[in-house]
């Protein structure tokens, strides 16, 4: 009871909170609302094919791998209507096809496809018979798949992230896309029925679960469904989410996984994994929008400024990390092994369009903008069947964009996504318009008091010539709000992180031919005046190519420069290159930097070109030329050495080194067979990574080139081995141990180690003729008496519940051989 009136408090405070600030502003209080995407129509070159291809690809690719990878046949087991066993290794993996269904949704919002149409009322017709009868839908747990059970445990709700309520949250979201879309209460009712349950379990009363949602989205899957049906339990439900985060009120440890570390109003920096935050964040906003909790706002813009001014990628990305997926610290913002997660940038487009609807305030479509154009759209292929996980911005050609994944959060997320980019084009305040997004369309808006159309006519984002033509129903004042973007006032981001290092030309606005009046006001150029049907609107923001900069606590940037041009960030790959080589270059200060369309290359793409420096082993630089591209197409023609963050000295540079013995070598883990008496032939290989690319590691917490770790490994003898690529006679390594702190689990240099070689089917070990060291932040080398093989093996004993890795291991040749 407590605890419900402990809610009930803190709700009346909040409204009273939110009166007071309105009355104290005095300004215009209207809300701020969205234009459905229904009512805007992309006629462009860059985002119709790109929705298009999401519309007759990437949705019946996504289709299909849920076929052949038995997430309907889950669905179907679960209501009786086919025997078998549970597939999948997720207890999420429900969230697929609902993810598909909601992209199909706004697909058939836009152009109605009835072959679509029918397969999606198929689909929903399993999903409403794996219901259970109260209205419970987890099919792995309907399916009692104790294979699973390390997610959900022995019964419902019996695990904060077990991502039950996740599967309920992505429901919710594809059975209200569903419902806008074709006016059909099929998927609807599920999520209903589904919802009241989640209403009657979780709360502050007494015999209610009282846990936050674990894996979070349900909070923002609510107050959408709330916003159709107009059920106030939804509401609350989704406040409830909100306010018993970081509570741990049953009992429970706090996570920073979970984004449960700590109540909202006590957070002052994101941490944990990026796309819960960006998902837990988007809830709060939604639930402080339509509660009128302006507390939770400034909560929010304390973490948010966190993020934008000392953990957001220039891509737009968020999430540093991929143990853990997510943040590290502060300016933690390494390139090579950046994880920025295509779901994360997804998520960090909804927090922003949140925030902008809560302030109007055009800071947040800013990096809405460049998330929008860098990082979302790198995650699927031109061709629409390809994705990416995570999105570096650097790679030596490891990285490679997949039809699916074991864990395919990704290309579900890209087909609901790419089918809504109209829906953050425009948005109504009261009678006034806010254009947010430049896009060669039609827009039929509906203010407080008008009907008004808005046609676009651009090439933008490659060119920032833009013609809008206004035309009111009815000749009315109310101000038409452009954003001005931050990149057209030299400013790249709203904060300090990244500057340009010069000054581009200033932007003009015109109404009807002549110079506009205007005041600027939270970023928009605010244009109040009687608008008639024709007239027209010309803004001119210059396409200078900039160089960016970091702040000097941005370790991996220092020395760099990136490049820009309007919204697009871009990056250097090999195949544009004439030695095809990336690392090898530095770009000096003030190069002249020219760009060109190209039509028939990637789909039509602006290039930029100028001359580099190549650093060669001599130390000698020479001129070369050099092409980039934009860094949301790379990949796109197979895989490829790629930089967005390009050295401007030579010092900075690095030629390409010579092979090794190591750097020819195939990297793999081996575990031993589980029977003791078994032989070691029956050990099982795996695939490993990093640890022979020749990066020379800072210390041992620098994690900003590819390195070798052993996650969720702790206080366990682990292995590392070199397959060489023939016998070598060798006689010593040298093996910088890895070691740093995560919230997750530490990784420390291990307890002990030994070195084995391979002599025909068997390891032995060397005999050693220095002693064997774990000495952080050095190599630690260790001699042994020569050995002709075919491999060595690392076997590392970890610290007692502590995890570790390698981050380089070099091996020495015997000295007749050097």
């Amino acid at each position: 009871m407590r605890n419900k009136i402990l809610f009930l408090k803190r709700t009346a405070w909040t409204f009273c909170t939110a009166a007071f600030s309105i009355a104290i502003h005095g300004q215009n209080t209207a809300q701020i609302m969205e234009v459905p995407f229904t009512q805007v129509r992309i006629q462009d070159a860059f985002w119709s094919p790109r929705i298009e291809t999401n519309r007759t690809v990437s949705i019946p690719s996504a289709f299909r791998e849920c076929e052949k990878n038995g997430r309907f046949d889950n669905f179907a087991i679960a209501g009786g209507l086919k025997e078998g066993e549970h597939r999948g290794d997720f207890s999420f993996d429900d969230t697929d096809p609902y993810k598909i269904i909601e992209g199909a949704s706004y697909s058939l919002a836009v152009k109605y496809d009835a072959r679509l149409d029918a397969y999606l009322d198929s689909v929903i017709a399993l999903i409403a018979a794996a219901q259970e009868s109260d209205g419970y839908l987890t099919t792995c747990v309907t399916n009692r798949c104790t294979r699973l059970s390390g997610w959900w445990g022995t019964h419902r709700w019996e695990k904060i992230n077990s991502h039950e309520l996740y599967n309920s949250g992505h429901l919710y979201e594809a059975a209200v896309a569903h419902y806008r879309a074709t006016g059909k209460r099929s998927l609807l009712d599920v999520a209903i029925k589904n919802a009241d349950l989640v209403c009657r379990v979780f709360g502050p009363d007494e015999g209610q679960k009282h846990v936050p949602s674990g894996h979070p989205i349900v909070e923002m899957a609510l107050a959408k469904l709330y916003k159709v049906t107009g059920k106030e339990e939804y509401l609350r439900t989704a406040r409830y989410f909100v306010e018993e985060t970081g509570r741990c009120t049953d009992g429970h440890a706090p996570s920073a996984y979970s984004q449960d570390h700590k109540p909202i109003f006590e957070q002052d920096e994101i941490v944990g994994h990026a796309v819960r935050a960006g998902y837990l964040y988007s809830g709060v906003a939604d639930v402080a929008a339509l509660t009128g909790d302006t507390a939770y706002f400034h909560a929010l813009t304390r973490i948010w400024e966190n993020m934008a001014g000392r953990k957001l990628y220039l891509t737009g990305g968020i999430g540093s990390r991929a143990q853990g997926e997510g943040f590290g610290p502060d300016y933690e913002l390494n390139n090579h092994t950046a994880y920025c997660e295509t779901c994360a940038s997804i998520a960090n487009v909804y927090w922003n369009h949140r925030m902008f609807l809560a302030t109007g305030d055009s800071r947040y479509e800013d990096v809405l903008e460049r998330a929008l154009y860098n990082g979302v759209i790198s995650g699927v292929s031109l061709s629409g069947d390809r994705f990416f996980y995570d999105n570096p911005l650097e790679s030596m050609g490891q990285h490679e964009r997949q039809a699916w994944f074991g864990c395919a959060c990704c290309p579900g997320n890209v087909t609901r996504f790419m089918a809504s980019v109209p829906n953050y084009m425009y948005a109504t305040q009261g009678k006034d318009v806010f254009v947010n997004l430049y896009i060669q369309s039609t827009a039929h808006l509906s203010t407080s008091q008008n009907k008004i159309e808005i046609r676009q006519t651009t090439d933008y984002p490659w060119d920032g010539k833009i013609r809008m033509t206004v035309q009111p129903e009815k000749k009315q004042t109310f101000a038409l709000r452009c954003r001005i973007p931050g990149w057209a006032q030299d400013r790249p981001v709203p904060t300090d992180l990244y500057h340009y290092t010069g000054k581009g030309k200033g932007y003009t606005i015109q109404v009807n031919g002549k110079d506009a009046e205007f005041r600027v006001e939270n970023g928009y150029a605010v244009i109040l005046r009687k608008w008639k049907k024709g007239d027209t609107v010309q803004l001119d923001f210059p396409m200078d190519v900039h160089r960016v900069e970091a702040r000097g606590e941005v370790e991996d940037d220092r020395g760099k420069a990136a490049i820009e041009r309007g919204p697009i960030v871009y990056c250097i790959e090999d195949k544009d290159q004439p030695d095809s080589l990336i690392f090898n270059k530095f770009i000096p200060t003030g190069t002249t930097i020219s760009a060109t369309y190209a039509p028939d290359m990637l789909n039509g793409i602006v290039t930029l070109e100028g001359t580099a420096q190549a650093v060669g082993r001599d130390g000698k630089t020479t001129d070369v030329p050099f092409k980039a591209i934009p860094y949301s197409v790379w990949n796109n023609r197979g895989a490829a050495q790629m930089a967005v963050w390009i050295p401007t000295s030579p010092e900075y540079a690095r030629p390409a080194p010579l092979p090794t013995i190591a750097s020819r070598a195939r990297t793999l883990t081996i575990q031993a067979p589980l029977q003791k008496d078994a032989p070691e032939s029956a050990a099982t290989e795996g695939w490993a990574w990093g640890v022979n690319d020749q990066w020379e590691p800072k210390r041992s917490s620098d994690t900003s080139k590819p390195y070798h770790y052993w996650w969720l490994k702790r206080g366990t003898e682990e292995t590392l081995a070199y397959d060489f690529d023939k016998a070598y006679t060798v006689s010593g390594v040298e093996v910088y141990w890895l070691d740093f702190d995560h919230y997750d689990g530490n990784f420390r240099v291990p307890a002990s180690w030994k070195l084995y070689y391979k002599d025909g089917d068997s390891w032995k070990e060397v005999e050693a003729t220095t002693p064997y060291t774990t000495t952080k932040d050095a190599y630690n080398r260790l001699d042994f008496k020569p050995v002709k093989t075919t491999g060595l093996k690392i076997a590392a004993q970890l610290q007692k519940g502590e995890s570790g890795g390698v981050l380089e291991w070099k091996v020495i040749p015997a000295p007749d051989k050097l």
